[in-house]
């Protein structure tokens, strides 16, 4: 049964003491509300609705969601005025109306089912936590035999009020045709003068229709966020999340304590991933992979038995990075956008890759730096080298053929191709093709001055010009 979802994304969020709305907030690189709508997008809905208020255009034009609507609360006046704006866009045919937080990004698909499940259509259901210190949160009021009568939000709660545990999530699921009457009904005659969502329970209690209370399955997954304090707090808690689930299904973490994935994994068996690593975009480890500390890796594909050195940075885009098997990256290189290692290849220390092929074999080990370059198997490219690929208008390819051996300190100027089994020598420039098999020098003879004296310093007092 399809329903209405209903996301509150309104808020101002003063205590993030931020210009960025509360609900753009970035949790695992992705944005506070667009966790909710993702979570949310394999529910059937005949009508999604965001409901915005501050910094509307901006979470607007950042959020993505198939057949998204937006109402917008301006001013915001309360969680029900803001409901309130979302009426016109409701599918009357759908008999429930699912209304969620969007400040709330763990929140599990499987508990908004229960949600609606226990709604049905009829009944009113509230999602509920049971917290060790529920401050903040409306209490769940009930009779002496369990039924809920209302709920009290904090500001307005007495002290025996303020002494339950049971607390309103903010979430709820509503039959639809009533929802629209009881909006309709509400008044701001409260502490703060707003129009409380909350209200409606007492509606609901007053004309016999059920109100049930549906447990959330943890603290976690309905904890909001108001200040950068909490958003700390629920990055680890999300990070630890995804961390249990690789560990569960095979991978090595060295300390779950410090891994931060913000994107996804697929991996296979045998992975060891060190300490303080971060994952972002779409990321493949292959059997047997090794992860060394530090590193960053972002849209990359990583062959079996590969090792990436500590501190290593892969930074790929649309077009995954890709490492060939049993390579070796790092530590302390950095492959860009392009870059694509086939099996076996060695990149050292300080080596940049970017938008370049390596074949198998081919070895880059020390302070190098390869650009928009086709490197062909088994070359080896001496330390300090370069690839001189831009000319200050156009980039240009440079075509090192298999079995070349490239000097230290050489600067290949594109476009050129050096032939396959050909040697460089070190410190040269090259800016004309190589045959192949053949040695090439290009640098200025050595001088040798005779009688030549360094420059001294005058002791200080003497007059300098």
């Amino acid at each position: 049964m399809a329903h209405n979802i209903v996301v509150m994304a309104a808020g101002k969020g003063t205590r993030m003491k931020s210009a960025l709305p509360k609900v753009l907030h970035p949790l695992a690189g992705r944005a506070l509300v667009q966790h909710v709508l993702d979570t949310m997008a394999p529910l059937p809905a005949s009508r999604r609705i965001l409901i915005t208020g501050h910094g509307a255009e901006a979470v607007e034009a950042r959020v993505l969601g198939e057949g998204l609507s937006f109402a917008r609360q301006m001013p915001q006046l309360g969680t029900g005025h803001a409901v309130q704006q979302a009426l016109p866009l409701l599918d009357d045919a759908a008999a429930t109306t699912l209304i969620l937080n969007g400040d709330t990004p763990l929140v599990r698909r499987e508990t908004a089912e229960q949600l609606a499940a226990a709604c049905a259509g009829t009944c009113l259901a509230l999602l509920t936590v049971e917290l060790a210190d529920p401050s903040g949160y409306g209490r769940i009021l009930r009779d002496a035999s369990g039924a809920v009568l209302g709920i009290r939000e904090h500001k307005d709660a007495s002290d025996a009020e303020r002494q339950i545990r049971e607390g309103y999530t903010g979430m709820m699921a509503a039959p639809t045709a009533l929802l629209r009457r009881w909006l309709g009904q509400l008044t701001n005659d409260n502490a703060q003068g707003e129009y409380y969502l909350t209200d409606i329970v007492a509606m609901a209690v007053a004309e016999g229709v059920p109100v049930v209370a549906t447990l959330a399955g943890s603290e976690s997954e309905v904890l909001g966020v108001n200040d950068p304090l909490q958003l700390a707090d629920l990055e680890r808690r999300f990070q630890r999340q995804q961390a249990e689930r690789l560990m569960r299904a095979g991978v090595r973490l060295l300390d779950p304590a410090r891994f931060d994935l913000r994107g996804r994994i697929h991996h296979g068996c045998d992975v060891q991933i060190d300490v303080g690593c971060v994952f972002e975009g779409e990321v493949e480890l292959g059997d047997g992979v090794q992860i060394g500390a530090h590193c960053v890796i972002k849209n990359a594909r990583i062959a079996a038995g590969a090792v990436i050195h500590p501190f290593t940075h892969i930074e790929g885009d649309a077009q995954l990075v890709e490492v060939g098997e049993g390579a070796l990256v790092g530590p302390f290189a950095r492959l860009r956008p392009g870059a694509r290692l086939g099996r076996e290849v060695h990149i050292g220390n300080f080596v940049e890759v970017k938008n370049s092929q390596l074949a198998a074999g081919a070895k880059a080990n020390h302070l190098a730096y390869l650009g928009d370059a086709e490197v062909g198997e088994r070359v080896n490219y001496g330390a300090g080298s370069i690839t001189a690929n831009y000319d200050g208008a156009a980039k240009h390819r440079t075509v090192i053929e298999a079995d070349v051996h490239v000097g230290s300190n050489c600067v290949l100027v594109a476009p050129v191709r050096v032939g396959a089994g050909s040697t460089l020598g070190g410190g040269s420039t090259i800016s004309k093709d190589v045959p192949p098999d053949r040695l090439a020098v290009a640098r200025a003879r050595q001088v040798l001055i005779e009688g030549w004296k360094r420059p001294t310093k005058k002791p200080k007092g003497e007059n300098q010009t």
